[in-house]
């Protein structure tokens, strides 16, 4: 593990994170880097894909190398809010109630198919996602800090799977699709379980440590957000409210996330200063899922990300000479 006398920088701490998670998953740095950057921010990450794409172990091999505490819950249609957040057990020994916390209470939370547990019970993470605590009966109980949760979905077209409501869906800063690996990819999988098959998630080490999370935290919050910057994620966030092809458009907390998410992948790219770049390369994760489309838009086969490429392409976006002057 990391020694903790020489705290990592953003940079090497994701270099760390992506150098010991690609020892078991394959052909997902961008995956890495947006659950490093969600790490750094307070954010948090739902994945949507196919059975079968090791979303489940990406997550958990991250939460491995970070050395935070893990939970997975296994998200089904029986289970109850309070198998999540926990509850109070009376105990005849004593004859009090005594609190007894849920899964909930872990650095890193994996919410294993989250969407085919009821709307009732995905609510039951709300609480938790916006404000980093839980109510159990009469106590508000503080969750840990770093808090992250690490939701992944089945597309919906699938059986048996509810559609997130839209307050669920803006609580998490990065939706991320992931697909079949390409061919390369799939043939380095092969051969790396065929010479080692009982290879997963276990197998990966701690690299880093809480004190190395604060200080990267702290050097991403100190980036500098030139104003026309700003005015960029403003005028983003504005463009999809009044697009034609939108019901609900992005939200303050989505401009909010966008601007802490760009602020972050300057700091891992080694920079103090946030690029229109930083925003653009984001802004399909950090927005998309948090749109509602209009009637025609669906009609017209039209999906949130399209929307946001649009948006991005009639947008203009600042130049970084002019950047270069605020800073």
């Amino acid at each position: 593990m990391n020694n903790a006398t020489s705290q990592l920088t953003p940079e090497t701490l994701y270099e760390s994170l992506q150098e010991e998670v690609g020892r078991v998953i394959v052909g997902n740095e961008e995956v890495v880097e947006r659950l490093t950057l969600a790490l750094l921010t307070g954010g948090h990450v739902l994945f949507e894909g196919v059975p079968g794409i090791s979303k489940t172990v990406t997550a958990e091999s991250f939460a491995r190398a970070s050395g935070l505490s893990f939970n997975r819950i296994q998200m089904t249609p029986d289970i109850l809010p309070a198998d999540i957040t926990g509850t109070t057990i009376y105990r005849e020994a004593t004859g009090e109630f005594e609190t007894q916390r849920g899964p909930v209470f872990a650095n890193i939370v994996v919410a294993d198919e989250i969407n085919r547990a009821t709307p009732k019970t995905q609510s039951a993470l709300l609480e938790a996602m916006a404000e980093q605590q839980v109510t159990i009966e009469a106590d508000t109980l503080e969750l840990p800090d770093p808090f992250i949760v690490i939701a992944t979905q089945n597309p919906l077209e699938m059986e048996g799977v509810y559609e997130l409501p839209e307050a669920q869906r803006d609580r998490f800063q990065f939706k991320l699709r992931l697909g079949y690996p390409s061919r390369e990819n799939e043939q380095a999988i092969l051969d790396r379980f065929d010479n080692a098959p009982g290879l997963g998630p276990e197998s990966i080490e701690q690299v880093i440590d809480t004190d190395d999370i604060i200080a990267a935290r702290n050097d991403c919050q100190a980036v500098f957000v030139a104003e026309p910057i700003k005015d960029y994620i403003l005028n983003l966030a504005e463009a999809t409210r009044e697009s034609p092809d939108t019901e609900v458009g992005a939200s303050p907390r989505a401009a909010i996330d966008l601007q802490r998410a760009a602020k972050a992948s300057a700091a891992v790219s080694g920079r103090a200063y946030v690029l229109p770049d930083d925003v653009k390369q984001l802004a399909v994760e950090v927005l998309a899922h948090r749109i509602v489309l209009s009637t025609e838009a669906e009609l017209s086969d039209l999906t949130q990300s399209t929307v946001i490429e649009n948006v991005l392409d009639t947008v203009d976006a600042p130049s970084e000479e002019l950047i270069e002057d605020e800073r």
